[in-house]
């Protein structure tokens, strides 16, 4: 696979697929590689090239500088799509046609190629050519305006989270086309676009809006479908219950010493919860002071009733049920940036082996003149090319 992709919706994509097993090439501009080289919380990190974003995206992957803008370049990129399954990219729409490498070009050289597209709004439509960054997506798709609560909203949401659901669309696609490309031995163009991957996961605050005509609120910790459920304040600790069936909501405030509220006009009915539910909140944290959220957590789930502590992302990495799962992946300090880190792996497991990479995050390069032998560049080939700063 090559990935010719900058930041995060395209690398995060390839870094899935890289997770199963494939082969990625990421091809990167020979001056500065992909700018997400340059980003992170650690400037030391920063300024070798290899920054924190970098790192999280890009393992399991080879890397080779080209300059695409080259003739001899474009050459080397064309080699390799001869005998590539699949090309990703995420430049503005038009981009690659101006550089000769569109898909009717490489379909050309290799008819079984499989190449996504990853925009943040698509290659058609008046959007097309705008610039489109992961913040600019969540206000245009209704994020922003359902994210925080009437007092706060609209609000962006804590992390990229259009950018990582573009990359994850793509992902899917990707892996669908190959499944699908036995059947006539053709590959085919995929349009991803960040803004239309975005809408279709909103789920329920669109189709209620689609379906009932209910445009949706921004309610902030509340889960607008059922009460009580969201954020509840503790005796230490915050911690959410999602108790939204009846026979939760009944154990629920007898857990918490309440029995009382489950025969209460105001709770006792569903939709009655839903109607009173900032004094049905307040009933409940008065029974939930007695305790902390870790004890709360432990009593509730024993028996039933959805809940869950408020962590930080430190806690989070660091919960017992995420080491259980080994959900990261570690490099030690030999791996090229100097700093041993631990990367995140898949988010499933599967029973011939669980997803998984070997090779460390690249160096700008590291692989240019493995990857030039491999087509069938000579050693005066390749030392010309790096003179010519094509690589």
């Amino acid at each position: 696979m090559l990935d010719l992709t900058n930041v995060l919706a395209g690398p995060f994509c390839a870094y899935q697929l890289a997770l199963l097993g494939a082969d990625v090439i990421k091809v990167e501009e020979p001056r500065r590689g992909d700018l997400a080289r340059q980003l992170g919380a650690d400037a030391q990190l920063n300024a070798q090239g290899m920054g924190a974003s970098f790192i999280a995206q890009n393992a399991g992957k080879r890397s080779i500088a080209l300059d695409l803008k080259a003739a001899a370049g474009r050459d080397v990129l064309l080699r390799l799509v001869e005998t590539a399954d699949v090309l990703i990219e995420n430049f503005r729409p038009g981009v690659m046609e101006r550089l000769g490498l569109d898909y009717a070009t490489l379909s050309a050289r290799n008819p079984a190629l499989v190449y996504c597209a990853i925009s943040g709004f698509g290659q058609d439509g008046p959007m097309k050519t705008a610039p489109a960054y992961d913040q600019i997506v969540q206000g245009l798709s209704g994020v922003m305006s359902i994210t925080g609560d009437a007092e706060s909203a609209p609000l962006r949401v804590g992390y990229p989270i259009c950018d990582t659901l573009g990359g994850m669309t793509a992902a899917f696609a990707i892996t669908s086309a190959l499944v699908g490309r036995p059947r006539d031995g053709r590959g085919q163009f995929i349009d991803v676009s960040m803004l239309d991957a975005t809408l279709v996961t909103m789920g329920w605050a669109v189709s209620n809006y689609l379906i009932a005509g209910r445009e949706p609120q921004p309610m902030g910790n509340e889960n607008f479908t059922a009460a009580p459920s969201g954020t509840f304040a503790t005796a230490e600790g915050l911690l959410n219950i999602a108790a939204n069936k009846q026979e939760q909501f009944v154990d629920l405030v007898a857990l918490i010493g309440r029995p009382e509220l489950a025969a209460d006009p105001r709770f006792a009915e569903r939709e009655a919860r839903k109607r009173n539910r900032v004094a049905l909140k307040h009933e409940i944290e008065l029974g939930l002071g007695a305790r902390d959220a870790n004890e709360w957590e432990q009593i509730l789930s024993a028996h039933g009733v959805p809940a869950g502590r408020v962590l930080t992302v430190p806690e989070a990495l660091a919960h017992p049920q995420i080491r259980h799962r080994r959900l990261l992946a570690h490099f030690d300090a030999d791996n090229g940036s100097g700093r041993a880190f631990d990367v995140v792996r898949a988010g499933f497991k599967m029973s011939s082996g669980d997803p998984d990479v070997s090779l460390a995050p690249p160096r700008l390069g590291q692989h240019s003149e493995e990857i030039l032998q491999s087509l069938g560049y000579a050693a005066g080939d390749i030392s010309a090319l790096r003179e010519q700063a094509i690589i």
